[in-house]
């Protein structure tokens, strides 16, 4: 056994042994990987099998469409058949607002060119007559997926692995990780059989490894607290049941071959085929979390027992939907742990705080994710980065405010979300509200509603006076729900007179020492303010795509404040803290904090904005205090409001007048009801995220995770005034050997008279060939129509060029125009007084 290795990956199931394959295939030719019991003892042995493409996120699209195709390649490789019917899907609807779940799914899907076709009642039923078709609306099939037979996929992982050099070691388990500095010793204990349990023997050995990944499934609390490090990777129960023949499903077979996987997602449960009757798998309400702490050392390949009065009426839809088995007796039954995030989304990448450590955990879907993961992972770790933007799946997603308690609470309602309708703008109520700033109560009593980033209750809206928080289809919608005329409002409301946002949930940064300026002329890409000043400004990663975006105030000579996107805290302080550890010894000692929490921040914006500051500033003169020669745009500076101390930034991501108000924590309350008092002369108005994220496209900004991410290079993004090419900067090089591939544009859409994009959709030219996909998406009120930002193919992003954007099934005209079309002179922003 092999106790020097350059990739050890812990964990044997469906992602393990992807891992591992995909690790060997990239050229790392000194693989190893590890597992405590047998390979697929794991969830992958009880797994349905299903693969299906249907997914909301970008990201996991990909992840999905590789896994499919590559499946498909393997008997070919290895000799091994993995047991894959392409029997296709169809997901079926009840409901019109189900139809426009499928149809923004459908556009997003077209950009990864994913196939499907649409179905409508009588098609299903002439098509597919033991199928119960009267009260649906419609349906989305996908030809080419269908479902596999786990253990023999990962078995023709195992074997691909295996011919590619990658060594396979069962019952072993890793009882330690330690970092030298330049490799992980992991500590691994002999497993031994007695009494039908798994239990340690007395022989050890420990594995030298440069990398690892853990892709351990049920036990990832385990690993967890063996790497010091907190997940919110927690198993929920899944059952499902296989049933006795179906007399009518084996004669129809007879003249038609296999029957599809059915989804009836409005009755939360799928079937597929097994052995001439159904696997019925149903996803209710009251589903327990399981492994809170850690797994049983007794629990192998175990189940729980069945619970049938929690899917009873899942099961009573099943026969309803067909009717043939309403007779059919019950021959099997599961009730197996699946591991949950969260938002249903796995924890792939880097593992925060540690070097070459590498996570894979918190699969859902598994198998259909399997093939994928193990891609697109190891062209991190062996390229420095994927073709595709992961960050979204980015275990650093949640930080360390995450507890075992939250995950559990948040898994248990994700489980039967899962087949829930999924609103872009859903908003998930279970364990909120957590993390609030002072001024939380007030808000809410102004009507605030409020969405969660990052743990943080941030207001998307305000609505009427004291209304409860909604989160379902009466403010949410695919089309313009009850939220939007109240976003149109606040939206309006700045663009004519003045605002007020609460901004807290901003990620801040204190940079500072001796080595902190060269260190970040050399971390991010534009100049470095001067004292008293700002910029906006790139850290990119080693490819030369954008890695996080960054506005830097420079407080003094050998001090920064660093303010980037809220939902990224603990992705950008790992990142920052690591890129300063690697350089601290060549630039200087350098000190970073991470100053999120102590500092609140309310954003105020509107060509009103200055007469409600002249009120409550303290200042000699505080009809001057702010004009454009004291205060000019993209500067900061020291004052006071009222009673609080204030670093008030002038910038307004709206593009108005405005300034960033931040301010200590602790003084909010005093704060808000201050700039209230003041603003109440002024018409002010609070003002929610969703309005300003209309507002921001106005003016063409690019925002992370939407038009700038990890697969795309600032140059790409059309920024470059923000990237000073006169420099050395960290993934320069890489940038500029990258080119353009794709340009970020802005466009006006003359879509639906009850709908926006919502940035996932994908563009066509005139003659309908698909040429890009939206980022970003929403309203305009400065131009009285849709807005959306993305990328398309370079040479068509001149101002001018007409496309047409694909929404609820139709093309919709759509222009570019030029940045920032509102006031592209930056004008009001910049106005004196």
């Amino acid at each position: 056994m092999k106790t020097h290795v350059k990739a050890l990956v812990v964990g044997g199931g469906a992602v393990g042994t992807s891992i591992a394959y995909h690790l060997a295939k990239a050229g790392w030719d000194d693989v190893m990987l590890l597992e405590r019991d047998e390979l697929t003892s794991g969830s992958t042995w009880h797994a349905a099998g299903l693969l299906p493409y249907f997914n909301m996120s970008y990201a996991s699209s990909h992840i999905h469409d590789y896994s499919i195709k590559f499946y498909k390649t393997l008997e070919a490789e290895t000799g091994l058949n993995p047991g894959f019917s392409v029997v296709g899907n169809l997901r079926m609807a009840q409901s019109q607002a189900r139809m426009d779940e499928y149809m923004l799914y459908a556009t997003t899907a077209e950009t990864v060119d994913i196939p499907y076709e649409w179905m409508t009642p009588d098609q299903i039923r002439e098509r597919w007559p033991l199928v119960r078709t009267e009260d649906l609306v419609g349906a989305i099939f996908h030809p080419t997926d269908g479902y596999i037979n786990p253990a023999d996929v990962t078995m023709a992982m195992a074997k691909g692995a295996r011919q590619r050099g990658v060594a396979i070691e069962r019952r072993w388990q890793v009882d330690g990780y330690h970092w030298t500095g330049d490799h992980w010793d992991v500590t691994c204990t002999k497993m031994i059989e007695k009494g039908g349990n798994l239990i340690p023997s007395d022989e050890q050995i420990v594995i030298h490894a440069e990398h690892v990944v853990t892709a351990t499934g049920n036990h990832a609390q385990r690993t967890a607290k063996m790497l010091g490090i907190k997940t919110p990777a927690i198993p929920v129960e899944h059952q499902f049941i296989v049933t006795e023949p179906d007399p009518a499903l084996v004669a129809w077979r007879k003249e038609n071959g296999e029957h599809p996987v059915l989804r009836d997602v409005d009755a939360r449960w799928y079937v597929r085929e097994e052995r001439g009757g159904w696997i019925l798998g149903p996803y209710e309400d009251g589903a327990p979390s399981r492994f809170r702490y850690g797994v049983p050392d007794s629990f192998r390949a175990d189940l729980f027992p069945l619970n049938l009065e929690r899917i009873e009426q899942e099961y009573m839809d099943f026969i309803h939907r067909i009717p043939s088995t309403e007779n059919v007796g019950l021959k099997d039954d599961f009730n197996g742990p699946i591991c949950y995030t969260p938002d249903g989304n796995p924890l792939i990448g880097p593992a925060p705080g540690l070097r070459n450590m590498w996570l894979a955990e918190g699969f859902s879907f598994g198998i259909t994710a399997g093939g994928g993961a193990g891609y697109y992972l190891a062209q991190m770790m062996v390229e420095g980065e994927a073709e595709i933007d992961m960050a979204s799946l980015d275990p650093k997603r949640y930080g360390d405010w995450m507890t075992s308690e939250y995950a559990t609470v948040k898994n248990e309602e994700t489980y039967p979300f899962l087949l829930k309708l999924h609103w872009p703008d859903e908003e998930r109520p279970a364990a909120r509200p957590l993390r609030t700033s002072p001024a939380y109560d007030r808000q809410a009593k102004r009507g605030a509603q409020f969405g969660q980033v990052n743990g943080w209750e941030r207001p998307n809206y305000f609505g009427p006076l004291d209304a409860p928080q909604d989160y379902d289809e009466k403010t949410n919608s695919f089309r313009r729900g009850g939220w939007w005329q109240h976003a149109v409002d606040e939206a309006k409301a700045i663009r004519e007179g003045v605002g007020l946002i609460d901004a807290t949930a901003f990620t801040k940064h204190i940079v500072k020492g001796p080595g902190a300026e060269a260190f970040l002329d050399w971390f991010t890409t534009n100049k470095l303010p001067k004292v008293g000043r700002i910029n906006l400004t790139y850290a990119l990663t080693s490819a030369g795509t954008t890695r996080t975006e960054y506005t830097i105030v420079r407080l003094r000579d050998d001090e920064f404040y660093l303010v980037s996107a809220g939902a990224w805290t603990e992705y950008d302080s790992d990142y920052l803290r690591k890129a300063i550890e690697d350089k601290e010894a060549e630039f200087g000692r350098i000190e970073v904090q991470n100053v999120t929490t102590q500092w609140g921040v309310f954003a105020i914006a509107g060509p009103k904005a200055r007469d409600v500051l002249k009120s409550v500033i303290c200042d000699p003169d505080p009809e001057t205090a702010l004009s454009n020669k004291r205060f000019p745009w993209l500067s900061a500076r020291q004052i006071e409001l009222g009673m609080c101390p204030v670093n008030a930034i002038r910038v307004a991501y709206t593009g108005e007048l405005g300034w960033e108000l931040h301010h200590p924590i602790e003084m909010q309350n005093y704060l808000f009801d201050l700039l209230e008092k003041a603003g109440a002369d002024h018409g002010m108005k609070l003002v929610g995220a969703r309005a300003q994220n209309w507002l921001r496209q106005e003016k063409s900004y690019r925002a992370f995770g939407t038009e700038l991410g990890r697969d795309a290079t600032p140059l790409e993004a059309d920024l470059p005034r923000f990237v000073d090419l006169s420099k050395d900067f960290h993934g320069k090089a890489a940038m500029e050997k990258i080119g353009i591939r794709s340009t970020c544009v802005t466009l006006l859409i003359d879509g639906p008279e009850d709908a926006d994009p919502w940035g996932r959709e994908a563009l066509y030219d005139l003659a309908g060939t698909r040429v890009g996909r939206l980022t970003s998406g929403g309203y305009s009120v400065a131009f009285g129509k849709s807005i959306g930002m993305g990328y398309v193919k370079p040479g068509g992003n001149a101002v001018g060029t007409k496309l047409q954007v694909k929404m609820f099934d139709k093309l919709w005209p759509a222009e570019i125009v030029e940045d920032s079309p509102y006031d592209p002179a930056n004008a009001t922003i910049r106005v004196d007084g």
